[in-house]
């Protein structure tokens, strides 16, 4: 990715070298085949989360050829080991101080969009897998909107006064990005925010659209393990021992009855086992088997109900295959990969969204539910929402397939899948544009 990112800052120096445009619409049609160039770069060489250097490089690059003041290499994870969070300061007068989020890490998926810019990259993961790795949460057009809307406000100074803070935010994916950079100091070194601003594409809204929902936004997210023991053996003499397999097919269909039948249905919540790993050989039983499940709800009594009930099943589980009590299976709630329900500051939503109604039109705001995805960048806000966050929700399909979609009643591939395909140029476009617009209203 080096050299393309060399390319890139070479393109982008003719564009700094130009006086500023008087006009905000006109310099954004002015870099937006740059920053398509960005998005391509970016989407072509994704890097997994903690291992972003070379996006976070490109980021603090542009940042200081628009005149921020960058720190890089901001953020701690729980070993200790440093991440690679940046932010750029803006200093233009008084007025309150706005924190503008971007994130940057990327998915273990082989990408199969067949676009000509796709991601053919290849990565071992953590147990020595090989993976691909895709863009396919569209963060890179979350960073490259935030390269523009950073590259937009610095050119024109004049239409805003207070403090800026271009963050771009690593490990989103992980859901730790976010507590790192607190846990390096981010405030008490570079400033506290008054108010945070971001935005996600996503497939169910047409390019030129956007949503934003004002409080609980979307579920919080906890990270669990579950280890399902055994007695191990020849797989030819299962009743020699306890398949640990077997117990864990058990257990990942009676979890699903939390959900339908523990949960009050008007408080939604969601359990998915997203990994299995067992076994060396289809003739030898193991002895345990690793699941990896991720839990979404909105209150913290639907989140404990969840968590009470995977320990239950896992104890029944465990007991009525007569197994001892060593090898009872263990549910591990992964704190330092979980996030809470981000909330959408009421207050500030509404300034917002009365932006987003000037720039684009009554009717290009669409309203929709909260999403059972979830987001770190609440975790910004600080516990309690100390600090109002206002994050909302950018279209990003082409328009005819859109609505060919929606006639049929179907929707395009989304987020976390290896088809999910933004289109480019316009979302691109439109992200800047309400981004540039909202934190110029916030900022007066």
């Amino acid at each position: 990715m080096l050299k393309h990112v060399a390319a890139l800052l070479a393109l982008t120096a003719s564009l700094h070298a130009q006086a500023p445009a008087a006009d905000i619409t006109t310099f954004e049609a002015q870099q937006l085949p740059l920053l398509l160039e960005t998005y391509k770069t970016l989407h072509a060489h994704p890097e997994l989360s903690h291992f972003e250097a070379n996006t976070s490089a490109l980021v603090a690059s542009e940042l200081r050829k628009s005149g921020y003041t960058v720190t890089d290499h901001i953020g701690i994870y729980p070993d200790g080991s440093k991440a690679y969070g940046v932010v750029g300061v803006l200093k233009n007068g008084p007025g309150p101080t706005l924190l503008i989020r971007g994130d940057m890490d990327a998915l273990p998926i082989i990408e199969e969009t067949g676009v000509p810019y796709a991601s053919h990259v290849l990565v071992k993961n953590k147990s020595g897998q090989e993976v691909g790795v895709m863009q396919a949460c569209g963060h890179d057009v979350h960073t490259t909107v935030l390269i523009g809307t950073a590259r937009t406000l610095a050119a024109h100074k004049s239409q805003w006064h207070g403090t800026l803070m271009i963050l771009g935010q690593p490990s989103e994916e992980t859901i730790d990005g976010a507590k790192a950079m607190l846990a390096d100091h981010l405030y008490e070194r570079l400033g506290k925010p008054d108010m945070i601003l971001g935005l996600h594409d996503i497939n169910t809204l047409a390019v030129g659209t956007v949503t934003l929902v004002s409080g609980p936004a979307m579920a919080s997210s906890t990270s669990i393990d579950v280890i399902i023991r055994g007695i191990g053996g020849h797989g030819s003499e299962p009743y020699a021992g306890r398949d640990p397999i077997v117990l864990a097919a058990l257990f990942i269909s009676q979890i699903q009855t939390i959900v339908s039948r523990e949960e009050d249905p008007r408080d939604p919540s969601v359990v998915t086992v997203g990994t299995i790993h067992a076994g060396t050989k289809r003739n030898i039983i193991p002895n345990e088997v690793k699941l990896e499940l991720t839990v979404r709800s909105f209150t913290d009594k639907s989140r404990k109900i969840v968590i009470d009930g995977l320990r239950q099943m896992a104890l029944g589980i465990g007991t009525s295959a007569g197994l001892p009590p060593d090898k009872m299976p263990t549910v591990t709630v992964l704190e330092a990969e979980s996030t809470p329900v981000l909330v959408n500051d009421p207050a500030l939503s509404a300034r917002v969204r009365a932006s987003l109604v000037q720039t684009l039109g009554a009717t290009n705001i669409i309203d929709q539910r909260p999403a059972m995805g979830s987001e770190d960048v609440g975790v910004l806000g600080l516990e309690g929402q100390k600090i109002p966050v206002a994050y909302y929700w950018l279209g990003a399909m082409q328009t005819d397939r859109f609505a060919a979609t929606t006639a049929a009643g179907t929707l395009l591939p989304g987020p976390h899948t290896s088809k999910f395909e933004p289109d480019p140029e316009p979302t691109l476009a439109t992200g800047v544009k309400t981004l540039t617009a909202t934190a110029i209203s916030l900022l007066q």
